[in-house]
Order: structure tokens, then C-alpha cells, then sequence
């Protein structure tokens, strides 16, 4: 097994065309001195499994998600468990959902 943290990525209501028609992502985060957080895991996401580079701007605006996306982990909400300073844990699954097209 390899080291780091495992997690799901899931991308719903049309995210997946920009992460290959891919909606289920499994992931290991490589360990590093500091926990993970979802405003680290956004990056990672824009230069690990963000298929066509040009288009991140429907999926990031500035250092959080664009606008019209819904971000749960394990099912709740992001906002309620501190969004962006939410540190991920080992099996965590976090959902990203498109409002933009009547997700």
C-alpha cells in the first residue's frame, strides 16, 4: 500500500468533462510535514487531475472553487466544517457538485 492519504474525489452535474468524462477519482496525497487541507487539495487537483489546464477557471476562482459549486465532505457540507482550512483524513470522500447547469 502505497504512503499518504487515501481519499476519493468525486466531480457530479457536468465537473467531470474537465477531469476526462471521469467522475470518481481514488487518490493518495503524498505525505508532507503539514496536514492536507481542501484549500491544498484544490491545487493539487488543478495540477494532478485537471485534464485540459486551459478551462481551471470553471473549476477555480482565485484560491477556492468558482462559484456555483458545491464542495461535501463525507456528505456535509464544506462551509460547516471549515471550508478551505479543512483538514482531510484517511478515506475521506469529497464531492464536488455543478450548480451552473442545474446540478
Amino acid at each position: 500500500m502505497e504512503k499518504g492519504l487515501n481519499i476519493t474525489t468525486e466531480f457530479t452535474s457536468g465537473l467531470q468533462i474537465l477531469f476526462n468524462n471521469v467522475k470518481k477519482h481514488k487518490v493518495v496525497l503524498p505525505e508532507t510535514e503539514n496536514p492536507w487541507t481542501l484549500g491544498l487539495l484544490l491545487f493539487w487537483i488543478k495540477d494532478n487531475i485537471l485534464v485540459d489546464k486551459d478551462k481551471c477557471d470553471l473549476f477555480l476562482k482565485g484560491n477556492t472553487v468558482r462559484p456555483g459549486i458545491i464542495v461535501a465532505v463525507n456528505d456535509q457540507d464544506w462551509e460547516l466544517l471549515g471550508d478551505l482550512k479543512y483538514h482531510i483524513k484517511n478515506n475521506d470522500n469529497i464531492t464536488f457538485i455543478s450548480t451552473l447547469h442545474g446540478g
